[in-house]
């Protein structure tokens, strides 16, 4: 069961990284700005401070959707890894930085810390989920 989880884990992570990259109709920006927030909520306060201001749709893909995309990782690593809270969270943390700065570099997204923040949250909620899950068992 095992390698199968981690299979779907993986086909999950590669279509998880062309949306990051490619998807959602990324193309390259060509400006020397680079785009990033590193003030913790300020992108958060936004949207609900103008929430009137964006279409439902577009609030719900970037709040709720960064925080349920990362669920799975939640779910999945601790049980395949046999990672506890602590370890699961400094490498899902640190991975999210690197793709964060990735996407900064690329010009392919921008860094948001508030991306990192939302993302860990669905992470958390995910192994949350996979603990009771295992009480149950």
């Amino acid at each position: 069961m095992k390698k199968l989880y981690g299979l779907i884990l993986f086909g999950y992570t590669l279509l998880l990284f062309y949306s990051m990259f490619i998807g959602f109709g990324r193309s390259a920006v060509h400006s020397t700005e680079y785009r990033y927030n590193v003030i913790p909520f300020q992108t958060v306060r936004l949207y609900f401070e103008h929430a009137d201001s964006f279409d439902a749709k577009y609030w719900i893909v970037n709040m709720v959707g960064n925080v349920a995309v990362f669920m799975p990782f939640g779910l999945m690593l601790p049980y395949l890894l046999g990672m506890k809270l602590i370890r699961f969270s400094l490498l899902f943390i640190t991975s999210l930085f690197v793709l964060e700065l990735l996407q900064l570099l690329l010009h392919r997204g921008s860094f948001d810390i508030d991306d990192v923040i939302l993302n860990t949250i669905g992470a958390w909620l995910g192994y949350l989920l996979y603990r009771i899950s295992v009480k149950r068992s």
